[in-house]
């Protein structure tokens, strides 16, 4: 009798240690084929020689170097160049559109460099954001934090291309319709009969602005569960990461005549029935943005600084993303940036930066004909608002001066 359930003890602790080491060898190597399904092929499509079969190691390799190297073989940069053979032609097979269709050559030959004062603009705004970031008079909420520290919900605005290798921070107010634009076209998510979309401005602005057009780092969550944040930092260091900026106090002026001089139902009813009720004396504001434009009622520019300043605006939500700082929004300290372009120089910085990212020929930057709202229009906005107002506006959106390298407006700040 001791004999029979002394061996039941050992089958049961012996089962208990198997199911122990298949836990452990799911861990290390088994979950690595989740990103399996992971779409990452930036470059060319080229054909490349069958590997050869390389002798096995008894090392046993870790679970995140596995990953590394297998990420690995899709970001790192193909031998092919705009020399290569071009594909076969399909032309004369009889498969459906979306099956013939074969992407264009992503690659373009230059006959000359790129201009030396266009790489050095890059190489000092690259070098002031690390110098600000490393300067301890910069003070700022999260900016010691590490890039583990910061919350999903946070990383939204980081649009990923894998087909390409590039991170895009999009960033409200700075051309980032356009921009987005462009992601839609390099990560081919949208079809136009089985085609990809080829003409940033044949895309409607609703598609634009859809989330499910763009696969964002908060996403990563849900497809990859608690592997989410190594790929995410994988592609940090592997891909191409840009992002455009422009003057704190121009860009607020931009939103303010977008969101609240045109009409505007969702903003009237979130944002501008609060500022009419609290600053304007409107304890009953009309219903609707409507009723409220037909007699001339919206909020001043004076009422919008108001609501940002006022303690109690952030204690009921965040900043919206079109008045949020941008280093909110994008995690500069966190996250190294490869290109930062400025929407002062737009042309030249997205002419500069599809060439280095290799798809200006698969690509153009929309020329903008709207009517842009210009930096020599500030005096005048802010004539308006007390002069104290204005300084404590400064204070909340002087990291965004400094990290990116706008002067201080002294002008509008000193009078």
């Amino acid at each position: 009798m001791g004999t029979s359930r002394m061996f039941r003890i050992f089958v049961v602790l012996g089962s208990a240690f198997m199911i122990l080491l298949i836990i452990i060898y799911w861990d290390d190597v088994g979950a690595s084929h989740l990103y399996l399904h992971t779409p990452v092929s930036p470059g060319p499509k080229i054909p490349h020689p069958a590997p050869q079969q390389r002798p096995q190691t008894s090392r046993t390799p870790s679970f995140l170097s596995d990953i590394d190297a297998f990420v690995n073989q899709f970001l790192e940069p193909g031998t092919g160049e705009p020399t290569d053979p071009a594909p076969a032609d399909t032309s004369n097979q009889s498969e459906k559109a979306e099956e013939r269709y074969v992407p264009r050559r992503e690659w373009k030959i230059h006959l000359t460099p790129v201009a030396a004062e266009l790489r050095e603009r890059q190489e000092q705004r690259r070098r002031l954001l690390q110098e600000m970031c490393a300067n301890d008079s910069v003070v700022f909420p999260g900016k010691n934090r590490s890039f583990d520290d910061i919350p999903n919900k946070e990383l939204d605005h980081l649009i990923v291309d894998d087909r390409h290798g590039i991170i895009y921070c999009y960033v409200p107010k700075v051309a980032c319709s356009n921009w987005k634009r462009i992601m839609i076209i390099l990560s081919e998510s949208l079809l136009r009969d089985g085609v990809p979309q080829r003409d940033p401005l044949a895309i409607p602005r609703d598609l634009v602005h859809n989330n499910s057009m763009h696969f964002t780092f908060n996403k990563f969550w849900k497809r990859y569960g608690k592997f989410a944040k190594h790929l995410m930092k994988v592609k940090l260091k592997k891909y191409t990461k840009f992002l455009f900026v422009r003057d704190p106090f121009v860009r607020l002026i931009s939103a303010y005549r977008n969101k609240f001089e045109l009409p505007n139902e969702d903003f009237y009813r979130r944002f501008a029935q609060v500022m009419l009720r609290r600053y304007a004396n409107q304890p009953t504001p009309p219903a609707s943005v409507d009723e409220a434009f037909g007699v001339g009622i919206h909020p001043s520019f004076s009422h919008f600084i108001q609501y940002l300043l006022d303690p109690q605006t952030e204690k009921e939500m965040p900043f919206n993303e079109h008045w949020r700082q941008v280093y909110r929004l994008c995690h500069p300290c966190q996250i190294q940036y490869d290109f930062v372009g400025h929407l002062e120089t737009a042309e030249e910085d997205a002419e500069h930066l599809l060439r280095q990212l290799r798809v200006d020929n698969v690509v153009e930057f929309p020329t903008s004909h709207r009517n842009l709202t210009a930096s020599s229009w500030e005096a005048d906005w802010f004539s308006t608002v007390p002069v104290e107002a204005r300084q404590e506006l400064y204070k909340l959106y002087e990291p965004d001066f400094r990290l990116f390298g706008y002067d201080r407006p002294d002008s509008i700040l000193n009078e």
